[in-house]
Formats: C-alpha cells, structure tokens, sequence
C-alpha cells in the first residue's frame, strides 16, 4: 500500500525531518468501502516540514537525496521502529469533567446532578480553572489528540484558562462557555443576557486567535429556555463561521424531558432547527436515538455527529448507527465524551467502536476506525483543508505510534500479516502507552521518554 510520490522541490525553508513508517487515508470516503482504496501506507519513509507545515512525504531515499541538495543542514528525527500517524481528532469532551471520570451508577440525568455539576462549580475560580486546563491538555497530548472540540462550564474564566493553555503550544482547539439558564443548580446557571455578554466576550478575545475558534455551546436543550436559545441564534447569525456544540438524543429520558418542555416541537433536533442551530459546523453529540427525519435534517443541514461509544456504553444510553450515518451521507468524527467516557485515548475509543458495531452485526474496519479519528474527524469539523492526512500544505500535527509498546503487543505482532490486521491490534490492545510522541505544529510537546509538559 506505497504511493509514489512527486521529487522533492523546495517552496520554502525544510526545517526538519522524519524517518519512520507512516499511514493516513488521502481522501474522503462516501462510503466505508472506499478508504482502504484512500488508505497510504509508506515503510521506512520521510517526511519534510516547514516549522508547522508539511512540505512532503516519500521514500526515505528521496527525502535523503532532497536533504543532500539542500545548502543547509535539517534535524532528522529516527523513528523508523515507529508508525505516525495523523494526530487524533477528539470532536466531543468536556474538559471539567475530568475530575470525575469513572463516577459510578447512574445514566445521564441522575449523572448531571450527583457528579458533573458539583464538579463544574469549581470552575468559578480561575486559578482552579487554570491547573485543571493544564492537567486536561497535558492528558489529550499524552494520548496522541491534537485537535479537540472542548466544552468548558458556565464560568467565562473556564474557557479564558483553557484558551491560553493551548494557544502557547500554538494547538489547534475549538472551546465553548456552557450556556444554561434552567434546570440546573443555581451555581452553574446564567441569565440569557448574561449568557450573551460573556459569550461576545469571550468570541471577540479568542475566535480565529493563532489556531483557536470559538463554539457557541448551549448545553442541551433541556436546560436552555426559548430566551436563551433566540441568544444563541443571533450570535450565530452573526458570526457566520463560528462552530456550534451541543448534545442530541443521547438519553430515551432525555429525549421525553424535551418533549414535555417544547410539545409544540416534532422533535429533539426540530427544536435546534427552529432555532436556525443546525448546518455546516454545527456538531450534535451522541444521536443515540435519533428519526430518519433527523437524520435527513443533519444530512440536508450539513451537520455533524461526534460519535461517543465509551459514553453511550458507560451511561447505558445505547448504540450509536454507524452504517445510517454512511447510508445518510452525514459527517462524523469520534468522541472521548470524557468524563461519561472512560479513557483520553482514541486508540481505546476506537476499540470500543468496533464492539458498538458488531452488537448490531456492522463490522468497523481499523481503516475506517483510523479515518474517522483523523480525516473523518477533520471533515466533520470543516478542516479537512487543513488537518488530518499527511497530504502537502497541511497543517504538522502528528503522532508517533510504538505499536509494541507492550510485551502482549510485542508478541500479537508476530502473528499479524497485513497492515489492517497490525492497525487492528493497535485499536483493540492500545492505549496511551503506545504513545511515543505527539507533535503539534511541528514541535514535539509531549515524549513518553522525556518530561515535555504544557
């Protein structure tokens, strides 16, 4: 699975290389069958950069050859017992909520109100909001994420402090204050005027700031009344690239709760349509239990789903329909969800995808486990442009796989014999162990051997 790839021809200044084996799948897929055909395996390879850009990718050969005629030397980075990979597109998790991972017992409304929101007050404190902020992003580096869609809590300073950790690694992060004003513990609610203040804030300081965009991020819809949600929509009719995050039908509880409050509404997603909160970079979480008219209305919108499976598992919410989302032609990237996921890593979230399909007999093949955590992921977001292959002018963000990073691993690989079977293996036994480096903008800011730390 090698490419041939054009000679080497310097546009700008080659800063470093690579040498290891890497993968990625160069194109977008309109259905599952199409990725491996997309999917670029190259051994013993090379990779140029230009500070945070890749300038190419080919033999180790030709990269030899190109650094020859240059008049310059290049650092060469050795990994050629590694595989890279593009960095790991995270499109749904909230960042408070790492403290409380793994809370025991409940399904998602009892959950909100014994665990998450106690543990969101917190976030009043900007100190507190600060080391938590390092804690998370050193957590997603250590997992090999590069690029997330973040929800912060309530509290302005939750997002102040999470936007500055990632701008001084130059990360590229989408982040939200949590807009709320019902149905919640007075210490996490706002007014909708509040709402709106904090939020034009808070996009004016940070949105399009180095690799930063803002999320307009309404909780979900039962703790968003009508005011707040009109809020909602006129922030986003006027600041048309901005991104929306939000939940949808993730709960059968929840989805009832929502019919009492808005009986006028056909639906879950018709309330967010209503409200002109769907369309391109508009990102629903979950989509459990969702309508074929749903579906329609993500797809004909431009919608996107974050696909959740440790979450939907964890709370006993149900299984997401991968092979609709194909049939329906709607965009999709995977989620943590922490902290109702279990684990920072994509490596294990993509094991448990695999297990979400074959309870409803579809079979999720590690090239589209791998698509849709990188190039998947990145079309779901609208940066494909920009992230998730290794394809020339994209944007260095990489991971640097030890796909043997444990003795069980070491001794599964000898029995793997194709590519998809070893990428398999890594998927279903790996975890941030298997991280050996992650590499944002070119730089590499976290080493499993040295003490790189945000």
């Amino acid at each position: 699975m090698t490419s041939k790839t054009p000679p080497f021809t310097a546009t700008k200044p080659v800063t470093r290389a690579l040498r290891g084996n890497f993968f990625d799948i160069k194109g977008v897929a309109s259905a599952p069958e199409e990725i491996e055909s997309q999917a670029r395996y190259i051994e013993d390879g090379m990779m140029l950069l230009s500070g945070g850009e890749i300038l190419w990718l080919g033999s180790r050969e030709e990269g030899e050859r190109a650094l020859m005629n240059l008049s310059y030397p290049v650092p060469l980075d050795d990994y050629r017992d590694k595989l890279l990979v593009p960095g790991f597109i995270d499109t749904h998790i909230h960042y408070p909520q790492t403290e409380m991972i793994g809370a025991y017992g409940e399904q998602l409304l009892e959950w909100l109100n014994n665990y998450t929101f106690p543990a969101e007050a917190q976030y009043h404190d900007l100190d507190y909001a600060n080391k938590m902020s390092k804690f998370f992003i050193n957590q997603l580096l250590n997992n090999g994420t590069t690029t997330a869609l973040v929800f912060g809590t309530v509290h302005p300073q939750s997002v102040d402090a999470l936007f500055t950790v990632a701008a001084a690694l130059n990360m590229r992060l989408i982040a939200g204050k949590v807009m709320m004003d019902q149905n919640a513990p007075e210490e996490v609610l706002e007014t909708p005027e509040e709402s709106e203040r904090d939020t034009r804030t808070l996009i004016d300081r940070w949105h399009n700031h180095k690799r930063l965009s803002y999320a307009l991020t309404p909780r979900f819809v039962p703790t968003s009344s009508p005011a707040l949600l009109e809020k909602v929509r006129l922030l986003k009719q006027q600041h048309p690239d901005i991104y929306l995050q939000t939940h949808l039908s993730e709960n059968v509880d929840e989805i009832s709760w929502v019919k009492a409050l808005y009986p006028e509404h056909k639906g879950y997603l018709d309330v967010y349509h209503d409200y002109e909160l769907t369309g391109a970079r508009c990102v629903f979480a979950h989509c459990v239990h969702i309508h074929e008219q749903e579906w329609d209305c993500l797809r004909d919108t431009d919608s996107s789903i974050a696909f959740c499976p440790t979450s939907n598992l964890f709370l006993g919410s149900g299984l997401f329909d991968i092979g609709t989302s194909w049939q329906k032609q709607v965009r999709l990237g995977m989620g943590t969800d922490v902290g109702a996921g279990t684990s920072f890593s994509m490596l294990q979230t993509l094991g448990e995808a695999y297990k979400v399909g074959q309870l409803q007999k579809y079979r999720l093949s590690a090239f589209e486990a791998f698509y849709h955590a990188t190039l998947g992921g990145a079309r779901s977001l609208h940066l494909d442009e920009k992230l998730g292959n290794f394809e020339a002018g994209k944007e260095a963000d990489i991971v640097v796989l030890d796909p043997n990073a444990t003795a069980l691993q070491q001794l599964r690989a000898g029995n793997c014999k194709t590519l998809a079977e070893k990428l398999f293996v890594l998927m279903t036994l790996g975890d941030d162990r298997n991280v050996f480096q992650t590499i944002v903008d070119g730089k590499v800011v976290y080493s499993r051997t040295e003490s790189v730390r945000a």
